[in-house]
């Protein structure tokens, strides 16, 4: 932990001492889309497919080579629950990738729903697929430089960094699915990040894939995950012999033939929005992933005694930054009440699942909130006003970055409920292009439920909680 603050501390106390002014030039300007979606995760690449999908002319923009983001890139092992333990909830274009990728997994069970694996390559494919079969353009190993706006609330232009050099796009209506807010909070967006007082961070994982695993002894062998309370990373962490190996956190999958992903340890003190930050992490992750395999061979030879360390994440496992303040802040309230509203744009039943301080996952203690389960059939709304960020017309947010108070980030940080929240969006960035002059706050949102609807979106006719439908949560 204090090698990530101290590394960060140092590099905001430089940059901070340093100022230099930028000399006027002029770059080429293309202002042939309706909608620009900035970040190809999951919602970015629902966000661009929907747009696209209503005729809008819509450009995704990804910093990686790929799309898919911790799918793809940052190796993550399995979706998250799609189910409510009942059926899908997490439908429309979410259960397009879902099913899609599925279908190209024999190891995986035809009505798998919950925690099924990734294979982050097939993955790629599929996202590429529906992206480019939608209509919309890609730019890939692109970033974004600068964000301007004007006195309305209004980003006028996106500055865009790659090989061709320094490049400015205008669009009718912005997506932003950075997962950081990076577009909304350089036009000056109100934003949150990390606890209430004193600023820490969920930590983050480093995700990696071993190869040359054997199946049989995998599968057949120890349960290694921790909530088993004979996995052999109980006594391994006790032992204190293996430094480079934080915590009992130890998800796995077995992702493709002979090859296991894992989503385990915990980074501490790392911030996704500072680049020294991250970077000193993903050094420190390779490292632990060496660790884990050498472990593992240890204390699991049949399965991995042979094994070998194939990819480690190019992104880091971030789980939290900055919470765009929205028309509407949900709340872990929301989420007990199993609130309805009469704006939402979909569901979600994934558990509160923040990950705990350094002292809480050392000593077993796990998360530092309370995680609260829903029964069968149970879930809540997330309204389209958590995706409008105040004070800007012309923008949306959709991904982790959605405003929400922390504890129920936990929630709805995760891939399913992203992949629903990006189609809402772009199918809203479309709307508010062809009939609002981009104003994104004044969407028919009737029609915006409709048309989700006709798309296959799980919006089942619940009541609102008119409490949560006004002015929400300040």
């Amino acid at each position: 932990m204090n090698t990530y603050k101290a590394v960060r501390r140092e590099s905001e106390a430089y940059m901070e001492s340093m100022k230099y002014t930028l000399a006027s030039k002029e770059v080429p300007l293309n202002t042939s889309y309706d909608v620009i979606v900035v970040g190809g995760g999951p919602a970015g690449c629902t966000a661009a497919a929907s747009a696209a999908r209503e005729g809008a002319r819509t450009l995704l923009v990804e910093a990686t080579g790929c799309l898919g983001g911790m799918g793809t890139s940052g190796l993550v092992p399995a979706w998250c629950p799609f189910s409510d333990k009942e059926k899908m909830v997490y439908q429309g274009l979410a259960a397009k990738v879902f099913n899609t990728l599925k279908a190209q997994m024999p190891h995986v069970q035809e009505d798998a729903l919950d925690w099924v694996p990734i294979d982050p390559e097939k993955l790629k494919r599929v996202y590429d697929d529906l992206v480019t079969g939608a209509g919309a353009d890609i730019l890939f190993l692109t970033a974004l430089a600068d964000v301007e706006r004007d006195e309305a609330g209004n980003i006028t232009t996106l500055l865009l960094l790659n090989k061709g050099g320094l490049q400015a796009y205008r669009a009718a209506v912005y997506v932003d699915c950075t997962g950081d807010g990076d577009v909304a909070a350089g036009a000056g967006a109100e934003y949150q990040k990390g606890d209430e007082i004193t600023g820490e961070l969920q930590p983050a994982t480093h995700c990696f894939i071993l190869g040359n695993v054997d199946d049989y002894a995998y599968q057949y062998g120890p349960k290694l995950h921790a909530e088993n309370p004979h996995s052999p990373i109980h006594e391994v962490v006790r032992s204190g012999n293996y430094p480079d190996i934080p915590d009992t956190h130890l998800c796995n999958n077995l992702v493709a033939p002979r090859t296991v992903g894992f989503n385990a340890g915990h980074l501490w003190g790392v911030d996704n929005t500072d680049s020294a930050s991250v970077s000193a992490a993903l050094i420190e992750g390779r490292r632990m992933a060496a660790a884990y395999r050498d472990m593992l061979a240890a204390v699991h030879p049949a399965a991995f005694g042979n094994a070998a360390v194939m990819s480690t994440g190019t992104l880091i496992g971030t789980r939290e930054s900055r919470r765009i303040t929205g028309d509407y802040i949900l709340t872990a309230e929301d989420y007990i009440a199993r609130r309805s509203f009469a704006d939402e744009i979909c569901r979600n039943s994934y558990f509160i699942d923040v990950h705990g301080t350094e002292k809480e996952q050392r000593s077993g203690d796990g998360s530092s909130q309370s995680i609260t389960l829903y029964g069968p059939g149970e879930s809540h709304g997330i309204p389209y006003r958590c995706l409008t960020p105040r004070g800007l017309r012309n923008v949306l947010v959709a991904g982790r970055s959605i405003s929400c108070d922390r504890r129920v980030l936990g929630s709805v940080r995760v891939m399913p409920v992203c992949l629903a929240m990006g189609e809402a969006a772009g199918l809203a960035a479309a709307l508010a292009a062809a009939q609002t002059g981009g104003d994104v706050h004044t969407v028919d949102i009737t029609q915006l439920r409709t048309r989700l609807r006709e798309e296959g979106g799980y919006l089942p006719d619940i009541e609102a909680d008119t409490a949560a439908g006004g002015e929400g949560h300040e």
